[in-house]
């Protein structure tokens, strides 16, 4: 199957930052041509399928690399409350009661919302129905890491058994819809997981391959806590339990010093930052610059509706430029060419996935289509487009979505997933309650 699409502006993201006026030939769900200018009569001839971009700009889509899809129905039902208080009275006692088939609203409407603000790709950790959850992702044809999130404090028989649903969906789903799925290891946090479950979890990522992702230094009383109870930080304690052995992808790490990121670094350990959330929860604002200049990959997550509360990876970028330049007083710290590479190759990275990246001959056809013809867009030319992607840009502004050459939206219509009956069935869930 191959697909031309001509008469776009090509937002590369390569190291050059090029732009340029041209056209892709999509083939086998890759970029087999990244070109200038218009394309022949004889590759027009060619193409299965002729798409006249109309002046919109092509860039890659947006990674989300930290989100709990299956808690979407709690958007606004737990706002203006710190993260214990909330996870404790709101989370926990909530998602106890969900069904099978509540996960599954859950989880398809977070889809929506994420194809429809132009993620192409997601992580997701969440507990319950993580089968049902790779199904809906294989579904949607988006691209998905899932990861079974664990809390180990519990018997160890339960904690056995919860690491064995993790590598049973491993088994099941990893490589699954031509690549599109991956599985990881996810133990919730050093709070909630004891070192010797931790080290079980090691164990498992070295035994099958697999990598880790985990919430790190989200709080300053839980980093405290630790401290006390460890004399040690969360992070020198993962290290010592040998949790960067493996690939490792932390979330939040918004109160981590120096030290901290120095073994992150060192490890090659990644950050999924979630500005709006930590924004949100009163979690505080973590020092990306500071993570950047040490070598740390940086990427961004949104986490979930219940505590941000969208997913828009268009709001997320510039809440992750502007607060960086009011906390350190100082309007350089963030550039919008390289929050574009957070949200975009950065979490390729984070997430371990290869070819996944920027716009390029070679690369998997995973792209976004913008439409600049509207008012908060204007004036603009190839200078100012990385500035008005992070700091003008709306999530209705992208109008198609491609996943690995596949288009699963067009003209803002959902093609895989039926957004009408969604929406419905969410809020008929809510009304019904």
């Amino acid at each position: 199957m191959k697909t031309v699409i001509h008469s776009v502006t090509i937002i590369t993201l390569n190291q050059n930052n090029d732009i340029f006026n041209g056209h892709v030939v999509v083939e086998d769900g890759k970029f087999k041509e990244v070109k200038k200018g218009a394309p022949d009569e004889k590759k027009l001839n060619q193409a299965d399928y002729k798409i006249n971009g109309q002046g919109k700009w092509l860039l890659p889509g947006f990674v989300n690399t930290h989100g709990h899809l299956g808690s979407s129905l709690l958007r606004g039902a737990g706002d203006d409350i710190p993260l214990m208080t909330w996870l404790k009275t709101v989370m926990w006692p909530n998602e106890q009661k969900f069904t099978q088939e509540d996960v599954k609203i859950a989880s398809s409407l977070a889809m929506v919302e994420m194809i429809k603000s132009g993620t192409t790709t997601f992580l997701d950790m969440y507990h319950l129905h993580m089968e049902q959850m790779a199904e809906l992702t294989i579904e949607s044809q988006m691209r998905g890491v899932l990861c079974r999130g664990m809390i180990g404090l519990c018997p160890e028989e339960e904690q056995r058994e919860k690491l064995n649903e993790s590598i049973f969906l491993h088994q099941s789903f990893h490589g699954e819809n031509d690549g599109k799925i991956s599985v990881a290891l996810a133990p919730h946090a050093p709070y909630t997981c004891p070192p010797s479950f931790l080290e079980k979890v090691v164990d498992a990522a070295v035994k099958h391959k697999m990598w880790i992702h985990t919430h790190v230094a989200e709080t300053a009383s839980e980093v405290k806590e630790h401290q006390e109870n460890y004399q040690m930080s969360q992070v020198k304690h993962l290290e010592n339990i040998g949790l960067f052995k493996v690939p490792c992808l932390i979330a939040h790490g918004v109160h981590l010093d120096e030290h901290d990121m120095n073994i992150l670094a060192e490890n090659n350990v990644s950050v999924s930052h979630n500005p709006m959330s930590n924004l949100k929860l009163g979690s505080g604002i973590a020092d990306i610059k500071k993570m950047i200049s040490l070598g740390i990959n940086v990427s961004i997550g949104t986490d979930s509706t219940a505590s941000n509360n969208n997913l828009s990876m268009v709001e997320e970028m510039r809440f992750a430029a502007l607060i960086q330049k009011g906390l350190h007083q100082d309007p350089t710290v963030t550039k919008s060419d390289e929050i574009l590479k957070m949200a975009t190759e950065n979490g390729s990275k984070s997430l371990q996935l290869k070819g996944v990246d920027i716009i390029k001959e070679g690369s998997y056809a995973d792209f976004i289509l913008i439409s600049p013809d509207i008012a908060h867009l204007t004036p603009w030319n190839n200078e100012r487009i990385h500035s008005h992607i992070v700091y003008s840009s709306e999530s209705h502004d992208i109008t198609d979505v491609f996943v690995q050459g596949k288009q699963i939206m067009k003209d803002r219509k959902l093609l895989y997933l039926d957004e009408e009956k969604i929406i419905f069935n969410a809020q008929n869930l809510l009304n019904h309650c």
